[in-house]
């Protein structure tokens, strides 16, 4: 017999520890069944999944082709310690290498995206040699001891001080930019910062700069090509290595199978997890180039977890790769993209409330402020508490109406599985279009 909401409730706050939350107050959602872009809840009430859970149900919800992968794998093999070679491993190994940019091509498997970076950061520091990580502010890459000092938003101060040789560089933010530039040449002025950070600390100390390729709970910023294309260059001339972090853009997500083929560049590192096994199991992974790969020819590879290449994982990522090719659900994010960029920016030029939209496939943020003209935001960086009132009205609606998604500081998502259709996105947007009527109320004039 199934347990009571309140049993379910009880358990969770008496016996586990929720991420990011202070556990007095915290009232979780108690999730019970979910199917394609639905979850409903132990009460049976219906909610429309417009952020993926965590930006990583790609595939959607329930999809028993997944199941049938794990179970196939389970029957035949659950667990190999990660010295052993497995069908699983390798055929993910080399399906990754197809598919991903430029000559991308060994894997470093680990459990989740965090993982990936702490092994990116690794592996370029032992392959060059140099120790200095370049990184940004708006930006999260994982909750371990790296990838917590990689992190630029506030939620590594609690980990402070940071691991070593970890420096800052500009964020490619143009909607929040001070300067009086056009688009252009503020992303030339990132640039230009950019390599002057990497004179101050010494190419010759420099092993890699890591970003991810679309900022994600930071704000969904997403830089111009040339920007890229520069940041390509700066790193080729002074021998750099390039760590893209597609841990949350990746497979599919941005309308491409990863985001950085918007911009025409490869990196030399990529790591990724999430949208990788659709988040039905933890996988996550660090795939270097072949030139780094070969490095470690004749050097050891100072790395491992016991669950590195956990065949039922890269049972479940297969499965889930060749879902998103068969169904062409990156084409399909790409056409409904399209369509949502429009309905959302139809919403901004209705709504006085909204900022700013931004949108690249299905990745899409709204920015919400007090003045469209100041900027100033509906909620201050890194708010809390009574500062929170007006989003928390906002929450607080979504989940009263039946809509799941991520409201952060002054900013909610809209980054639904890409196997949603147009008629299911106008249910959740004319939820949203609801919602905005409530922070227009607090615009001033």
């Amino acid at each position: 017999m199934s347990l009571s909401t309140e049993k379910i409730i009880q358990l969770n706050k008496d016996y586990t520890l929720f991420e990011w939350n202070m556990q007095g107050g915290y009232a979780p959602l108690p999730v019970d069944h979910a199917k394609g872009v639905y979850f409903w809840d132990t009460d049976g009430k219906r909610f429309i999944d417009f952020n993926s859970q965590l930006m990583s149900v790609n595939i959607g919800h329930g999809d028993q082709r997944i199941t049938q992968a794990v179970v196939a794998q389970m029957e035949k093999l659950a667990y190999a310690n990660p010295y052993a070679a497995t069908e699983a491993r390798g055929v993910l190994g080399e399906l990754l290498a197809k598919i991903t940019p430029g000559n991308l091509k060994k894997s470093f498997f680990t459990l989740g995206g965090s993982e990936a970076n702490e092994n990116a950061v690794k592996i370029a520091r032992m392959a060059s040699g140099k120790h200095k990580i370049l990184a940004r502010y708006r930006s999260y890459h994982g909750g371990t001891a790296m990838s917590m000092g990689l992190t630029g938003d506030p939620r590594r101060w609690a980990s402070e001080p940071q691991p070593p040789g970890i420096m800052r560089i500009p964020d490619p933010y143009y909607y929040r930019s001070r300067l009086k530039l056009t688009e252009a040449e503020f992303m030339q002025e990132c640039l230009n910062q950019t390599e002057d950070v990497i004179k101050f600390e010494g190419p010759n100390n420099v092993a890699a700069i890591i970003m991810e390729t679309v900022t994600g709970t930071n704000g969904i910023i997403i830089p111009t090509k040339e920007y890229y294309q520069g940041l390509r260059m700066l790193c080729d001339k002074y021998g750099i290595f390039l760590i893209l972090d597609e841990v949350m853009c990746g497979f599919g997500r941005t309308g491409k199978m990863f985001a950085c083929e918007h911009y025409g560049i490869a990196p030399d590192i990529m790591t990724m997890a999430k949208g990788l096994t659709s988040s039905y199991l933890p996988l996550g992974d660090c795939i270097v180039s072949e030139e780094i790969g070969k490095y470690f020819d004749n050097k050891v590879l100072y790395a491992g977890l016991t669950y590195g290449g956990h065949a039922v994982s890269c049972a479940a990522a297969i499965a889930a790769i060749n879902i998103i090719i068969d169904d062409k659900l990156v084409e399909k994010a790409a056409a409904t993209g399209a369509y949502l960029a429009q309905r959302e920016d139809e919403l901004k030029a209705r709504h006085p409330s909204v900022g700013d939209v931004r949108h690249i496939g299905l990745f899409t943020i709204f920015e919400l402020v007090k003045n469209q003209t100041t900027k100033e935001p509906m909620a201050p960086y890194n708010a809390g508490g009574k500062d929170m009132e007006v989003m928390n009205l906002v929450k607080k609606f979504f989940h009263d109406n039946g809509l799941f998604t991520f409201v952060r500081w002054n900013n909610f998502f809209v980054n639904p599985p890409l196997t949603i259709t147009r008629e299911e996105l106008d249910e959740g947007l004319e939820i949203v279009d609801r919602a905005l009527e409530i922070t227009d109320e607090f615009v001033t004039a």
